[in-house]
């Protein structure tokens, strides 16, 4: 028997700029309300800027806003990750630097 067959899946209604929608799936309820959530706050927030669009438009402006904002948050995880490891290589070094002069005490 194939186990996927019998997976549970949740319905979960949502509603996004005025629109209900059924999403299905695996992820807690509160968790698909919260990511709904934000995605109805950046369409607003993009209708806000602009004199007319359709739901559409501002659907896939407020996706490209979500992805620059991924992307930029993305970039700071990098960056702070290339700064943990110049952290750690100079710690290093310098402990390796100590290291003799301590084992000749």
């Amino acid at each position: 028997m194939n186990p996927r067959r019998w997976r549970l899946t949740k319905t979960i209604d949502v509603e996004i700029y005025g629109q209900r929608y059924t999403v299905n799936g695996e992820a807690d309820e509160s968790y698909v309300k919260q990511l709904a959530d934000i995605v109805d706050k950046q369409m607003k927030q993009v209708a806000a800027s602009m004199r007319s669009a359709t739901p559409a438009k501002l659907a896939v402006l407020a996706a490209f806003n979500l992805a620059h904002e991924l992307m930029e948050s993305e970039r700071r995880f990098r960056q702070g990750e290339a700064d943990a490891d110049r952290r750690v290589a100079s710690l290093m070094e310098s402990i390796d630097q100590q290291m003799p002069s301590i084992l000749s005490r």
